[in-house]
């Protein structure tokens, strides 16, 4: 495996990293294991700007049949189906445990039910309707870069916590999961995924709405480190949809100033 020529390689880590964020199917002879998913990583955020992409590219071909609040909902409806509900799915399960759970055991059982509960089902359906009533009220003009940059961003915010943080379930993991990422690793996964942007006009003022971003991920992380000692899959897939949702929050604010 660790004989494949650097592109070879690097295709297939991005092909893993394809198939682990979507329902997209990739080609058989991508190999997988722990390792190649953990180095995969670096690809993770990019597959978000790909995400963004796609959900943008609906939403441009929607408007040219129906408004611009149908155009918002069917790509919505269309990232749902792209991810599978990959991030959602983690969101409810997250909020699930912790809202649910009163110690770390218990807290980790409930993520583990596949059944969805009140704190999940409060949190799918704030999070989903409150992305499509900021990305509603922002000005048409810049809700396809907008919504790009959500995705990616909110990606690269939870892939971060990688780098710092312990993974609170290192024993009979329920799915496959990347646990690890170096400092350089997470400066190549935020090149590779920004890079796109050199090529989209987003106004300088819309990158302040990053800040919350930051104070969201750290807030999150000593919370969790407080109730689970660290993060599981799900955590992760709840602190990109609440990143997201924050971004948008950030960015329509800065739209007074625009």
């Amino acid at each position: 495996m660790n004989e494949r020529p650097l592109f070879r390689r690097e295709t297939d880590r991005f092909l893993l990293s394809l198939q682990f964020f979507t329902r997209i199917p990739i080609p058989a002879r991508v190999p997988y294991s722990e390792d190649e998913l953990n180095q995969a990583a670096i690809y993770f955020p990019l597959i978000g700007t790909l995400i963004g992409g796609l959900c943008a590219l609906v939403y441009w071909g929607a408007t040219f049949l129906w408004p611009e609040s149908v155009a918002i909902f069917l790509s919505m409806v269309f990232g749902l189906l792209l991810t599978g509900c990959f991030h959602e799915d983690g969101l409810a399960d997250c909020m699930d445990g912790m809202g649910g759970g009163w110690d770390r055991e218990r807290i980790l059982t409930i993520m583990q039910d596949s059944r969805l509960g009140t704190y999940g089902a409060a949190a799918l359906i704030g999070t989903l309707g409150g992305k499509f009533l900021l990305l509603s009220s922002l000005p048409p003009a810049i809700i396809i870069p907008v919504m790009m940059l959500a995705h990616t961003v909110s990606r690269l915010n939870a892939a971060s916590m990688m780098l710092t943080e312990t993974y609170a379930r290192p024993e009979g993991k329920a799915k496959p999961l990347a646990v690890r990422m170096s400092a350089p690793g997470l400066l190549i996964a935020a090149a590779l995924a920004l890079l796109p942007f050199l090529w989209i006009d987003i106004p300088a003022l819309f990158w302040l709405a990053l800040l919350p971003l930051v104070a969201l991920r750290f807030w999150f992380a000593r919370w969790l480190r407080k109730w689970i000692g660290g993060f599981t899959g799900d955590c992760l897939g709840a602190l990109q949809q609440l990143s997201e949702l924050t971004f948008l929050l950030g960015v329509l604010a800065l739209c007074r100033f625009v």
